[in-house]
Formats: structure tokens, sequence, C-alpha cells
């Protein structure tokens, strides 16, 4: 990143100096969809983000310097995502980058961000089985949202048959690989599983909707566990409704559909379907309440909260706090100011960030209620998100610990790290 002419100064006579100065303004990179298929739910996150940078400059900045958000569009265009965040790193010279949405254009994203040693706050839940040096993951791992909401469907709702509906690339379907083998694991047939993958935009639901209602032709209980991204929700759910299908009649458990993705529907049809995720609006504490105030001052008093956008509030925040500690915004010293970083959730309770990058936080299930908000029927206690799921043979013997054994794919068997890019 930038260097100070302190540094230099005592690169060149040999000399150590106590502190170093830091550059200004620090700058915070913003890197979400602004226009194309996810911009239904990447335009809050950048929203976000220039109130957290806002909030942080009216209480002083950080380390005697005012932030300045830097904001680009990757405009859905996967590709896209890896050209902006290298326009981010060398051409603004950004501290920090916060973004993404799919783990697709996280995908994309990676190779650039270790290459030129960036760090990204990713703030949306994923499939796991990654981790990297220049990543922190403040959204959730499967452990923290698919397992826990299809234990709800299994024991909560005695849900029989599963439809597995996903939008096609690496979150859904990487999801999906762990759910099945999940539901095995607890007694489901294979042939009680329904797998159906959609592009991007999918909007014609009428056959797969056909397809999930006759899977409970012989009577068992019907679920969809769904993976679906971006506006394609948005013909989903009024496919179900066209088709007369109730919560009561085969619910939907959603990983993706938040209180923004609701705000454009007609939830009267969508009540009692289900979403699980870390954080609901609808969450009764104080420092929520002061959240949605400041938002919708800001905003405007229609506009909603949601979970990734909590994720971004806490990684942000511990960002900033982390740059207190290290005295510094480079990325090195950051990195090893994040472990055992610890913020309040708006739910209650404490999120603190983990050696393997991810932070535990509680799992959350709410149910869809008629003005677009989540009634919220389930609670945990704080979960450690896990990198490296327990339910794939390949995955189970790994561990990620870059705190310690600087390693995001240790090998319990072996003994050994593997870190080679083409791993992740």
């Amino acid at each position: 990143m930038r260097t100070t002419t302190a540094l230099a100064t005592a690169m060149l006579l040999g000399t150590a100096l106590p502190a170093l100065a830091q550059d200004c303004p620090i700058k915070v990179g913003v890197l979400h969809s602004l226009s194309g298929t996810m911009a239904i739910s990447e335009t809050t996150l950048k929203d976000t983000m220039e109130m957290l940078v806002e909030q942080q400059n009216a209480a002083g900045g950080v380390l005697g310097c005012e932030l300045e958000a830097v904001v680009v569009d990757p405009a859905s265009d996967w590709p896209l995502f890896a050209e902006k965040a290298r326009e981010l790193l060398t051409v603004h010279e950004v501290d920090v980058i916060f973004g993404n949405w799919t783990s697709v254009s996280r995908k994309s994203v990676l190779p650039v961000i270790e290459e030129l040693n960036g760090l990204l706050f990713y703030p949306v839940q994923y499939e796991g089985e990654e981790s990297s040096r220049n990543v922190f993951y403040t959204g959730a791992a499967p452990n923290q949202q698919a397992i826990p909401a299809t234990d709800y469907f299994l024991e909560e709702l005695g849900i029989e048959k599963f439809a597995l509906l996903g939008t096609d690339y690496v979150y859904p379907r990487t999801t999906n690989n762990i759910l099945q083998a999940y539901l095995q694991d607890n007694g489901i047939p294979a042939t009680d599983i329904f797998v159906n993958y959609t592009p991007f935009g999918h909007s014609d639901w009428s056959r797969i909707v056909a397809d999930v209602v006759a899977l409970g032709a012989d009577g068992k209980r019907v679920g969809v566990i769904s993976t679906i991204n971006g506006d394609a929700n948005i013909g989903f759910y009024k496919e179900l409704a066209a088709a007369g299908i109730s919560a009561d009649d085969i619910p939907v458990v959603a990983f993706s559909v938040g209180e923004e993705e609701l705000s454009g529907l007609d939830t009267s049809n969508l009540v009692g379907h289900l979403a699980a995720w870390n954080y609901f609006q609808s969450a009764d504490t104080e420092a929520n309440a002061e959240w949605i105030a400041a938002w919708q001052e800001r905003m405007g008093a229609d506009r909603v909260t949601n979970d990734p956008m909590e994720a971004h509030y806490i990684g942000f925040n511990m960002w900033v706090n982390a740059v207190d500690e290290a005295g510094t915004a480079e990325v090195d010293a950051v990195r090893e100011a994040m472990y055992g970083q610890e913020f309040p959730n708006l739910t209650g309770g404490t999120a603190v960030m983990l050696p393997n990058h991810h932070l535990a936080k509680p799992v959350l299930i709410g149910e869809i209620t008629g003005d677009g908000q989540f009634d919220i029927v389930s609670q945990t206690e704080e979960v450690p998100g896990d990198a490296w799921t327990d339910f794939l043979p390949e995955s189970a013997v790994l561990v990620s610990d870059w705190q310690e054994l600087d390693c995001g794919m240790y090998n319990t068997e072996t003994e050994t790290c593997v870190q080679t890019l083409s791993n992740y």
C-alpha cells in the first residue's frame, strides 16, 4: 500500500521509529453491484458502508485520519469484480475492501486479493470450503445457517422430503452437496431429495413448482430449502402464491431472502415461510433499535435492515478497532490484530473473530409476517463458524487456523498444510 515519508527516511538512515505516521485519508473500498441482477441485494450494502464511514468520521475517524469510501460498481458481472478489486487496490490504493455477495464473485476476486495482499471483508452467508489469509468471512458458514435450518425442518416441522432449489453457481451447489450428505446421515433416502438449479434472473417457475408439489404425492411432508439468489426470488415466490401453496402446505426456508428482498413483494401469501440468518430487523434489543433509527433517518422510514448489513456493521467496527490496536491500517498488522476481536451483535450477545477468519455468532430462524418482517421462532447462542464442513469426508479432516498454524487447510490426519490458491 502507500508508504510514508517517515518510513522511507528510516529505511535510508537505518534507524528505527517508535511508531509510523499513518497516511491520510484511510481508504475503504466498497465492492458491491449497483446494477444487474444482484443490485436488488447489494445496493443496500453500499449504502450501509457509506453510512458506517460517515459515522466513524463523525466520531473522529481512525488514527487521526478521516476515512474515505471508494465505491465501484462491478455490475453483477463476475469477471468485472476481479477487475474492480484490482482497480481499488492499485489505482485507488485502498487499505481494505468490504464487498461481494455471491460466492462466484468472491471466487473471482480471491486471486487478486491474495496476489496484491489486500484485505476483504465478505458479509454474506456462503458455502464454506474455503479459507484465505486475505479474507474475513463475517457472514454465516453452513454450520451457522444451512445445517440449523435443516435441523429445524427435521425436528420442528417433521419434513420427510426435501426440495433443494438453488441458483446455478458455487454457493448453492456446494451447500446442497453438504445438505444432501447431512440429510442422508439423518436417515433421509436419496430418492426423497429433489435438487434443481436455475440461472441467475430465472423467471419461469411453473414447472419447478409443479415438480416440488409432485414430490409429496405419496403423502410425505415436503419442504423447500432455497439457495435461490437475487431477483429470481421474486418469480419463485409469485409462482408459489399463484399455485396456492402456503407455508402450511410446503414450507420454504430461504438463505438469501431477507427484509430487503421482501420489501419489493406482496408478502400476504408468504406468511409463515421461513428464512435462516444471524440477524433480523425484528430483533428486540436497544442496539438494534438505535441501528434501525440511524439507518432510517439517513435513508428514509421505509428502508429496512437485514443480515448482511449487520455483518458489515460487525466487520467494519472490528476492523476499526484492529486498526486502532495495530496503530496502522497496513494489512499484515491489521490481520494480526483481528484475532480475538469482539463486538456486540445487534441481536444480543457478542461476535468474536476466530483464528479461522470466521465469526462466532447466533443462528436465528424467522417466519415471514404480513408486513415483510420476520417473527423470530428460534435463536441460538453464539455458534463458531466452521470453514470446513464435518459432513464431507474430504473436508472433515481439515481445519483453518491462521493465527497459530498459519494455514487455512491443515490436514489433521497427515499433519500437513496445503496453501496453494488452487485449493481454494
